[in-house]
């Protein structure tokens, strides 16, 4: 029988702040380039991540990957470190990198497949609002 391959997704949704601004940049190239999302009090948004596995369907098991585990590593990758958080001044990443929806990507991205078993990340998909969605694949 044909291997079968299953993709997973699980969706969990945070709220966190920040403000993107570049330390490379001035503050008019700032303005410029990031507008109202350059407030000097910064903003939040009430995030939307959905994490993507993809893997062999266990034939013992029927599961790509346990449910239960995945929720775990979420956990320890999304909720404890980001939520209610203010990205730039709770979350060390983000001191010298840009705290971009695309960055937040591949934090996220670098974090999980450190707890998911080996090879099994495929996605992590984020909902920054209704209309602005990035994709990171890893690479």
């Amino acid at each position: 029988m044909a291997e079968r391959i299953g993709y997973i997704t699980r969706v969990q949704s945070f709220s966190a702040c920040h403000r993107l601004h570049s330390p490379d940049l001035s503050d008019e190239e700032n303005k410029k380039v990031y507008g109202k999302c350059n407030n000097p009090n910064g903003h939040g948004h009430n995030y939307k991540v959905e994490v993507t596995v993809r893997g062999k369907i266990d034939a013992e098991t029927g599961m790509v990957m346990n449910l239960t585990d995945l929720k775990r590593c979420i956990e320890d990758v999304i909720m404890t470190p980001l939520d209610h958080k203010n990205l730039d001044k709770d979350v060390p990443y983000f001191s010298t990198v840009v705290s971009t929806t695309e960055n937040l990507a591949v934090y996220i991205w670098d974090h999980m497949v450190r707890e998911v078993p080996e090879g099994l990340l495929y996605e992590i998909k984020i909902h920054e609002t209704d209309k602005n969605i990035v994709v990171y694949r890893g690479e």
